[in-house]
């Protein structure tokens, strides 16, 4: 798999996800989100599309910029918090419902593809 394949796994994951955040926040909390915590107030689904069109335009920086072995790299480990919040907030408090859970199914993926992509820049770069 090369570098740019990665990237545009990685960036699929954000455009997917966040564009669902940013186009329908009130299904995301509907399916995503445990009953007892369950909000649907207006600053609640402008926060959630706030932070789809944050996901978005990750998504759509990964698609123009050319990544280093680093930058998969730093990726890849600036990702690892994150299982500890799906774990938390799926297991202690269960705030995210089992559809919730695609956040931490989109950070496996993403994981691997910085993984698949790191080693595929430090190959490219090497030749």
């Amino acid at each position: 798999m090369s570098t740019r394949t990665a990237q545009f796994g990685i960036a699929a994951v954000f455009l997917v996800l966040g564009g669902w955040a940013l186009f329908a926040p009130s299904s995301v909390i509907e399916l995503g989100v445990t009953e007892a915590y369950r909000d649907s107030t207006f600053l609640t689904r402008f926060a959630l599309a706030c932070f789809g069109a944050q996901a978005v335009l990750f998504g759509l920086m990964a698609l123009v910029v050319r990544w280093s072995p680093r930058a998969f790299l730093v990726f890849a480990v600036l990702l690892l918090p994150f299982f500890g919040f799906n774990w938390y907030f799926h297991y202690e408090v269960p705030v995210l419902t089992s559809v919730g859970m695609l956040d931490f199914a989109g950070n496996v993926t993403m994981l691997a593809l910085a993984i698949i992509g790191w080693r595929a820049a430090r190959s490219e770069a090497a030749a």
